[in-house]
């Protein structure tokens, strides 16, 4: 059976704790099969306004832009500096969920979605629902999701260790 072979790669990243992760694997996949990857990063404009009853002016958006723009600018260099010969950034403002599933892969003619599993605790996905459910639902092209770390393999920060005396003179 023959593998996929995907050509451009889309990377959608927030920033959140799992972003370094789905960022080196979506390089991987880019530099597996030679493709061009487009990291890709979405504003909440409208968030930020209902949130704070439309106090962000457009200074404050033009900060966060421009914040937002260097940061993608070193995930650029990261993933040219490992070996992806083609690699675009973007910004875009508005609902994320459309963007990554529909918009963006049309646009720039993107054949897999590599995207970070939850970035939001379980009341959140709850309540807004979670961008990577609804991408990977919606979405036309393939989806490859990223898990965070398994906690287990982590090191046991409860192990127990003997220790005295013990303070209060219980010995």
């Amino acid at each position: 059976m023959q593998q996929q072979k995907y050509e451009n790669v889309l990377v959608p990243v927030d920033g959140s704790k799992t972003t370094d992760k789905v960022l080196n694997r979506a390089i991987e996949v880019a530099k597996d099969n030679d493709a061009h990857l487009d990291i890709l990063n979405i504003l909440e404009v409208n968030q930020f306004n209902q949130t704070y009853w439309s106090a962000v002016s457009g200074d404050v958006v033009f900060k966060l832009t421009e914040n937002t723009d260097e940061q993608l600018k070193k995930y650029q260099k990261q993933a040219e500096d490992a070996g992806v010969k083609s690699v675009d950034i973007h910004i875009r403002f508005g609902n994320p969920k459309p963007i990554i599933a529909r918009e963006c892969p049309k646009d720039h003619n993107n054949d897999v979605i590599v995207i970070g599993s939850t970035g939001l605790s379980a009341v959140e996905r709850l309540i807004i629902g979670s961008v990577t459910s609804y991408v990977t639902r919606t979405a036309k092209v393939d989806v490859l999701t990223v898990r965070p770390l398994d906690k287990t393999k982590q090191s046991n920060k409860f192990q127990l260790k003997a220790a005295g005396p013990f303070p209060g003179g219980l010995f």
